[in-house]
């Protein structure tokens, strides 16, 4: 589209963006050379029973290795020493060279990112000194690495007044947020990053069981309450290899975030996107029921969605199989934004957008006809090709600005004047409409 700037800036895939993480080994005699003694038992053994001359060169070798790719490894080693004195008891004398090495043969590198960075969100950082008269943002991505598991991590940036962004650095290393004591097998949860770290160091893994293979799109938003007050909420898909499902993200500061599986109908589908404010005093939210439609959804319990009123179905010949919410509504002085992505031949994603009505959102003011966005000869290639997606806009003054995935592999970045778009949507207000009729 012509009204809108495509950014130079680009995110690809990076395998040099790597975390600790725990590598775990059975516990159980019977996968074991020693027969009788558990193969974490036979390593933990044969730890003990090192010198400590040779613990400490041994330790020299994991530190010259690891040490300048990851934050407090030292600190990591132990906290995974305390993980494994507890399944396999015993171990209460060993000075802390030693539990350090036992820790170390018990971690693994995984590198996050390897296969693909893609599908993004954006709301405004809390903290938006420094700006340079823009918008300071978090944007959050979907990160895929070693056996595509999916999970969540962070950047950085700033969107000025010209429609022109740019990210900070990205930091030196990455940290997977973690439950504090043992997670639970099912239900909330809630992980921590370290609090001395930018929260571009921050990365979400999966914890439960339902999130076993993956945390995917989240899609977020600064929420704000009766009270005056903000938090920033997101949804997200929870897959476990073979079901998916929709859950909740919380924080107030991108240090502590509470993840809640959703109940419902509407806990089973994708895509769900709260509203930035309750709408007549409750909670609101945009998503699919039907697996092709976008539906309105009411509910008195911020994690509990049932059934809901279609407001969006499949048209024009780029969606005709099948469209969805691209992320949250975003509130305009001439309604609801909301974008939309649409399914069209050869399964080729495109982006488009509708405007609600602010009051009752179940009335559709106005709506792409032509795709705002579709793939083309430059941004069509990639892991799953033809696909162009985002999981959330952010309105800065005049301006949406809006991330985007391009075939699953790589994010982009693109900006448009509200006007434009509401141009766009072949928007005009009532006033005008009722003008030009008389």
């Amino acid at each position: 589209m012509t009204d809108m700037l495509i950014s130079p800036t680009m995110l690809r895939s990076n395998p040099d963006r790597v975390v600790i993480l725990p590598f775990s080994i059975s516990n159980s005699p019977r996968d074991s050379a020693m027969g009788t003694m558990s193969r974490v038992g036979r390593i933990c053994d044969a730890i003990i029973h090192m010198s400590a001359e040779t613990v400490r060169q041994e330790l020299e070798i994991v530190n010259r290795d690891f040490t300048g790719r990851h934050w407090q490894t030292r600190a990591i080693f132990l906290e995974r020493f305390n993980a494994i004195q507890a399944i396999q008891g015993g171990m209460d004398n060993l000075d802390e060279d030693h539990m350090a090495l036992i820790g170390a043969y018990f971690c693994h590198e995984y590198s996050y990112q390897a296969a693909a960075v893609m599908n993004p969100s954006v709301v405004p950082h809390p903290d938006q000194s420094n700006n340079n008269g823009g918008t300071n943002f978090v944007m959050s991505t979907r990160t895929v690495g070693e056996g595509h598991i999916s999970t969540v991590s962070f950047r950085e940036g700033t969107f000025y007044p010209d429609g022109s962004m740019e990210l900070r650095p990205e930091a030196d290393f990455a940290v997977a947020a973690k439950p504090l004591g043992t997670a639970p097998v099912d239900g909330a949860v809630t992980v921590h990053g370290h609090q001395a770290c930018p929260i571009s160091e921050t990365v979400l893994f999966p914890v439960t069981r339902s999130q076993s293979n993956g945390l995917e799109d989240l899609r977020m938003v600064r929420f704000h309450d009766e009270g005056g007050g903000t938090t920033y909420m997101g949804t997200y898909t929870a897959y476990n290899g073979k079901e998916t499902a929709c859950e909740c993200l919380e924080t107030s500061d991108f240090r502590s975030f509470r993840l809640t599986p959703f109940r419902g109908a509407a806990a089973g589908h994708k895509g769900l996107g709260f509203f930035p404010r309750k709408i007549n005093g409750r909670w609101a939210a945009v998503g699919r029921l039907d697996h092709e439609s976008v539906f309105y959804l009411e509910s008195d319990d911020k994690y509990t969605w049932n059934n809901g009123d279609k407001i969006l179905g499949p048209e024009a010949p780029w969606e005709l199989i099948q469209m969805g919410n691209c992320g949250s509504p975003i509130e305009l002085d001439e309604g609801w934004l909301v974008l939309t992505h649409g399914v069209g031949a050869v399964r080729r994603y495109s982006l488009g957008a509708a405007l609600l009505e602010k009051n009752d959102p179940r009335i559709v003011l106005a709506r792409s006809k032509e795709a705002l966005l579709s793939p083309s000869e430059d941004n069509r290639e990639g892991y799953v090709p033809n696909v162009i997606y985002t999981c959330g806009a952010l309105r800065c003054g005049e301006w949406i600005f809006m991330p985007y995935g391009v075939a699953d592999s790589s994010i982009h970045f693109a900006s448009i004047k509200i006007k434009d778009l509401l141009n766009h949507l072949g928007y005009e207000p009532a006033d005008n409409q009722k003008s030009a009729a008389e």
